[in-house]
């Protein structure tokens, strides 16, 4: 490489000469031998040659500049390589001067002498990182350092040697084509890009080629299309290929450097096989009890093609009775399921032959499509034990409302389907019936009424009945029966509404005081239709009428305007309805009539007689809010006076005395009635106590007031010592304000039922007997024949 370097250079050199004498004439020409182009500077610029003693021409001034020097890029010799020299006519020897460079590079990668003014690069320079650099040289005095002329710019250009070869950048490649296409078919194109320079020689001129992947692909040497070179390519064969492609520089010539890059050529698939089942003849066994829509065997045609192209659809196109079965596509396994579309009764047919047919949903003309294929499906119906079979799912029967018990509503009838045809009984399913209101003969299915009938309650019954085998109990089968309840003429009609009518006192005759319609429960087919008509005992009402709309409804009206509230403020008038059913009904409804004072205009103002009693000038809103302000200040009153009784009493109980919280535990039991060391029971059946009193535990004891001791003497009743104690615990100030414990030590005597308690019982409760209770009257009578009751359901 540096051998060639200096060749060119010395052949740069040679043509850049000749062009420069050529060009200046004989009186300016300065003879030059140098290693490329040189720049001139000042008035008066002189380039000198390399070699010494050549004859030196000068001119006075300067007639040609130079602005460009060229070097070789990756050159690598021992010392730095020159550019170029710089010269001025100022440089006679007698001044000091000094050249310098500036610009891109300078000092890094060009260096100049300052006494001679030869440029040197300094490093290996690369064109593909930098084509080109712009420098500044400059002439100063050494020894003050000012310019002693303007600075001259220039270009140093890095020329191109074939240093790089070529790359594909976005390889590699991958690419699809149809299989089966014709020759010269496309299927993609590559890039390589070269970063030599492009206008300098053939470095980065680009020839394509295959180095691996034919004889099925070829490739176009300078545009790289890749195209299809083997005819009748078929994916079923081989459906990937590996493709290398060579890119070469220097136009492909000897020395030229290349890259490579692979294409993965994937045919895609097109529709040119057909369908075919795996055998020709399928054969299944189906139990007859399947259900509709179930599956009973499955057909599988197998395509060699992929996607959609290999998607069939399955047809059942010939075979007996082909209408009980049908075949659809699994979508996910492109297998034909066969289901039932109509029961099978092995009784009745026992096999069956079909002829079924897959075909490809898409197909290509131009392959001769559509593809199909057919195959034969045998089926032979295996017997089962089937339950009964109802006549139909669904019974409709109808009932009169008034029926009697146990009559006959309708049939209902089933069978069983099996050669060995069992009895069946017949059962209602009492989810379906909660209140039993029908029943059924296990033997003949027919139903029966077992409870009354409101159609007006329920106008639809909704049971199910289930018929089993006599002998196989399991099989159930189930059938709807719908009874609808017919309807009789057993309600009278009524008022629409509670009605209730105003009439104004300033009314006049004839006036509508009520527009009054009725309602029936029943529903005759004809219609309903109301007559309406006054008790009897009105019919000469003096004060009111009616009178037919026409539309089942009446007007009532007034007779005279004579109505005052202070005479009577309400009227009754009761209204006769009857329908026009058979029998027909009929009811009593009375409408209330309230008198009222209206405007003018004859609206409703007030309907009260009060006030009519009311003082002149005041209104009963005013009444109201006086009545309202007496008894909130009595409220006051009440809530300040007791206040007042309570506020130096104390409400704080101390927690020691706190009956609520002192809860004292024993765990020894007692003897008995015989241990009188524990307690002495005789306490309790001391009438006269300690005196009556017992001190109060549940608040503290208060020496200025201390309750009023009474002792209850001999022969006082129990009531009237609870009623003396309850009105002491009543009036005492000093009582908390929650609840507390009263004790009452005293227990009564006297009475001729004895005492009730059980602690002078000496016999156990069997031994009681309480027929005595019934002679003391109603409410102990009650009491005794409770523990009577009682004791005879031990006994029991």
């Amino acid at each position: 490489m540096p051998k060639r370097s200096e060749e060119m250079l010395t052949d740069l050199w040679t043509s850049l000469l000749l062009v420069w004498i050529t060009c200046v004439p004989y009186t300016s020409m300065t003879p030059i031998i140098s290693q490329s182009k040189s720049l001139q500077t000042g008035s008066t610029a002189l380039l000198h040659g390399l070699a010494e003693g050549q004859r030196t021409l000068s001119r006075a001034k300067r007639g040609w500049v130079w602005n460009q020097m060229f070097v070789l890029e990756e050159f690598s010799g021992p010392d730095p390589i020159l550019v170029g020299r710089l010269h001025t006519d100022l440089d006679v020897g007698s001044t000091p001067i000094k050249y310098v460079l500036a610009g891109e590079g300078a000092g890094t990668i060009f260096a100049i002498n300052e006494n001679t003014g030869d440029i040197h690069a300094m490093k290996r320079l690369d064109r593909e990182e930098k084509a080109e650099y712009t420098l500044t040289a400059q002439v100063i005095n050494r020894d003050t350092d000012q310019p002693l002329e303007p600075p001259s710019e220039f270009i140093i250009k890095v020329q191109d040697i074939n240093d790089n070869p070529p790359q594909f950048v976005e390889g590699p490649y991958r690419a699809s084509v149809p299989e089966m296409s014709q020759v010269g078919t496309s299927v993609t194109r590559v890039t390589a890009t070269d970063a030599d320079d492009p206008v300098y020689g053939n470095s980065a001129k680009l020839v394509y080629s295959i180095l691996e992947g034919q004889p099925y692909f070829s490739i176009d040497p300078n545009t790289a299309i890749i195209k299809i070179a083997l005819h009748g390519m078929d994916r079923e064969m081989r459906e990937e290929y590996l493709v290398v492609i060579q890119a070469k520089d220097m136009g492909g010539h000897m020395g030229g450097l290349s890259g490579t890059t692979t294409v993965t050529v994937t045919l895609t698939d097109v529709n040119d096989n057909p369908p075919k089942f795996s055998k020709s003849l399928y054969e299944f066994v189906i139990p007859e009890d399947l259900g509709i829509g179930k599956q009973g065997g499955k057909v599988k045609a197998n395509d060699r093609d992929i996607g959609d192209n290999a998607k069939s659809t399955y047809n059942i196109i010939d075979g007996d009775e082909k209408d009980i079965f049908e075949i659809t596509t699994d979508a996910q396994t492109q297998e034909g399921i066969l289901q039932l579309k109509k029961p099978l009764d092995f009784e009745t047919k026992k096999s069956y032959t079909l002829k079924v047919e897959a075909a490809n949903i898409r197909f290509d003309p131009n392959n001769g499509g559509p593809f199909k294929d057919t195959a034969t499906v045998k089926i032979a119906v295996e017997d089962s034990d089937e339950p009964p079979v109802f006549s139909k799912p669904t019974f409709v029967l109808q009932v009169d409302e008034n029926a009697p018990i146990n009559k006959v509503i309708g049939t209902v009838t089933a069978r069983d389907p099996d050669v060995t045809g069992s009895l069946v009984r017949y059962f209602i399913d009492r989810h379906t019936d909660l209140e039993r209101q029908f029943n059924i003969n296990v033997d003949d299915g027919e139903i029966t009424l077992a409870k009354p009938l409101d159609r007006e309650t329920d106008l639809w019954h909704n049971i199910t009945v289930t018929a089993t085998e006599c002998i196989k109990m399991h099989q159930i089968s189930r059938a709807i029966v719908a009874i609808r309840v017919l309807d009789i003429n057993d309600n009278a009609p009524e008022f629409a509404t509670e009605y209730e009518a105003f009439l104004c006192e300033n009314g006049k005759p004839g006036q509508v005081i009520q527009t009054v319609s009725a309602v029936d429960k029943d529903d005759p087919i004809q219609g309903h239709y109301f007559e309406y008509r006054l008790i009897p005992e009105m019919l000469n009402n003096p004060n009111f009428t009616i009178k037919n709309n026409g539309d089942n409804s009446i007007s009532v009206l007034a007779k005279h305007d004579t109505f005052r509230r202070q005479k009577q403020e309400m009227y009754f008038l009761p209204i006769i309805v009857t329908d026009n059913g058979n029998p027909p009904m009929s009811s009593t409804n009375t409408l209330t009539i309230r008198v009222c004072g209206c405007s003018r205009e004859g609206i409703v103002q007030s309907c009260n007689v009060e006030a009519y009693v009311l003082p002149i000038g005041l209104s009963m809103g005013a009444l109201i809010a006086i009545l309202a302000c007496i008894v909130l200040l009595l409220v006051i009153v009440v809530l300040f006076v007791t206040l007042r009784r309570h506020k130096n009493k104390p409400l704080i109980i101390k927690d020691d005395e706190d009956v609520r919280e002192n809860i004292i535990r024993y765990d020894d039991e007692g003897g008995g009635e015989e241990d009188t060391e524990a307690f002495d029971i005789a306490t309790l059946q001391n009438p006269d106590g300690i005196n009556g009193y017992l001190p109060r535990k549940d608040i503290k004891p208060d020496l200025q007031f201390m309750p009023r001791q009474s002792g209850g003497p001999n022969g006082v009743d129990v009531d009237e010592f609870i009623n003396v104690r309850l009105h002491e615990a009543d009036n005492d100030p000093t009582a908390p304000p929650y609840d507390s414990i009263q004790i009452y030590g005293y227990e009564g005597r006297g009475s001729i039922a004895g005492s009730l308690s059980s602690l002078e019982t000496a016999s156990s409760d069997s031994d009681q007997n309480y027929d005595y209770l019934r002679e003391w009257g109603p409410r102990f009578r009650r009491l005794g024949e409770l523990y009577s009751v009682g004791e005879s359901d031990k006994e029991t």
